[in-house]
């Protein structure tokens, strides 16, 4: 092995580890800013995973079980313990099928609409932060980079 190629190397793994790192902490900080900015008020019992069933079901039409647990990456059976306690904190509601009895339909109350909007606003107030500090050519880098990432995790599902 030459010594520019030890350089190359030593370099590569400086990056790999630098780039390791960012991405579990700003994993980490997502997780931990969104938590502190859902609950808040009124959504003080509403749980990361919650907010994210009532993302799923959206402020449209009722959705089948399936239909969300499919959005989820999870199973229905996993789907219906987090409903469960969304429709006991009144942020869903679950009907069956006037068509199908067998099929359940959820769908948001206004509390789980009100959730959903300011998850909502929490995403864009957290996008724009970003956005604002960054030149035209810097935001298109950072949605090309952070669309071959996506791409790379949704790959390995």
């Amino acid at each position: 092995m030459s010594a520019e190629t030890e350089k190359g190397l030593v370099i590569n793994m400086d990056i790999n580890s630098a780039l390791n790192e960012l991405l579990v902490k700003t994993f980490r900080n997502i997780n931990e800013i969104e938590e502190r900015a859902i609950r808040t008020g009124e959504y003080k019992d509403v749980t990361p995973n919650d907010i994210h069933v009532i993302e799923a079901i959206g402020v449209g039409e009722k959705k089948n079980m399936s239909t969300v647990a499919k959005m989820l990456h999870v199973t229905t059976g996993t789907l219906t313990i987090s409903i469960n306690s969304l429709v006991k904190k009144n942020y869903v509601e679950r009907v069956r099928s006037e068509e199908d009895r067998r099929v359940v339909l959820v769908s948001l109350t206004e509390k789980g609409r009100q959730a959903f909007l300011h998850h909502q606003q929490f995403h864009e107030k957290m996008v724009n932060a970003i956005v604002e500090q960054l030149s035209e050519e810097e935001q298109l880098v950072l949605e090309k980079a952070l669309m071959r990432i996506n791409q790379f995790f949704f790959s390995r599902k």
